[in-house]
């Protein structure tokens, strides 16, 4: 499965829009260190470049996704004006990893933060952090922990370590949730921590699209819903424990829930959201599923991030205090 592969299934006319935004492949080396085991890591990113843009946005995957896969919603931020990158995060998409086994969700919070740093080194122009699924509560994560971004834009937040809601609704079954203290003692041995299994024996990632041909695509992609995760991964992302909203003093977030998702209940995304002590715009994305690709909501998703970069251009414009839209 390629870009091209997902981005027909926008609706016009984004899809005919994003078929003329030129994405290309750049790597990016992470170095090893002494804390984290799985060595040195060769991120792949895709780029939609725009030198001339005020605006730069990073686009973060979920669990089982990958850059190509997101790339939907690359185009259609690179349609709204903004110079966009989507990383392959370890153990998925195209991003080599020395040793996948040990990778841990520690790493993916810790590499976003060190990108963040080494894109905004050289380039002045402010950064928003635009999490997909899993990927929105990893923006937020970073963004608390104090990375140098404008806004964090997410899809959902989901709390899997202090919200029980969070983690009925990130996992295939019931029976898996009364599993997590067994399967975290498990990880700490190191043969079985390196045990693989595929993703989709976790999550139900059938729901991932209202479209059903669209779910399956994601099902049988091999670099993303389709590939293995590690238990130590798994453990680690079920128990890692997200800075508090009633402490976050981060840049203003931004969630743009999917209405329609019959994965992730919005109220779940809402509840953290609300919580949270920096300003927080709540929108919901009419007709969309998990996976926003239908009409209305894609228009709507392009006009919240249309304002959003005005306030960030022209902060004067931006209105004072958190806004909820609900449909």
């Amino acid at each position: 499965m390629t870009s091209e592969s997902y981005i027909r299934f926008l609706p016009e006319p984004w899809r005919s829009a994003a078929a003329g935004v030129g994405a290309t492949s750049s790597w990016w080396r992470w170095p090893a260190s002494e804390t984290r085991p799985s060595g040195p890591v060769d991120v792949h990113i895709l780029r939609a470049s725009r030198p001339a843009a005020p605006l730069r946005v990073l686009l973060l995957h979920g669990g089982g996704g990958h850059s190509e896969l997101v790339w939907p919603l690359g185009a259609v931020l690179a349609g709204e004006g903004y110079d966009v990158l989507a990383p392959d995060l370890p153990q998925y998409g195209r991003t080599r990893v020395a040793d996948p086994g040990r990778v841990r969700y520690r790493d993916w919070v810790d590499l976003v933060g060190d990108l963040i740093a080494a894109e905004t080194e050289d380039d002045p122009r402010p950064l928003v952090v635009f999490g997909a699924s899993l990927g929105g509560m990893l923006g937020y994560d970073v963004a608390a922990r104090g990375a140098q971004v404008a806004a964090v834009v997410a899809t959902c937040f989901l709390d899997l370590a202090g919200d029980p809601a969070a983690r009925r609704a990130a996992t295939r079954t019931p029976a898996l949730t009364r599993l997590i203290p067994l399967m975290s003692a498990a990880a700490r041995v190191g043969v079985l921590r390196r045990t693989r299994f595929p993703v989709r024996w976790v999550a139900p990632m059938s729901k991932i699209s209202l479209n059903p041909e669209l779910a399956q695509a994601c099902v049988d992609d091999a670099r993303g819903a389709g590939s293995d995760v590690s238990l130590g991964f798994l453990a680690d992302l079920m128990t890692h424990e997200v800075p508090a909203p009633e402490s976050y003093r981060g840049p203003r977030v931004v969630l743009v829930h999917p209405a329609a998702d019959t994965w992730t209940p919005p109220e779940v995304s809402m509840r953290f959201a609300r919580r949270m002590a920096a300003r927080t715009d709540i929108h919901l994305l009419t007709g969309c599923g998990h996976f926003p690709v239908e009409q209305p909501g894609v228009d709507e998703l392009a006009g919240y991030l249309r304002a959003l970069g005005d306030e960030l251009i022209d902060p004067g414009s931006a209105p004072s205090g958190s806004v909820e839209h609900m449909q």
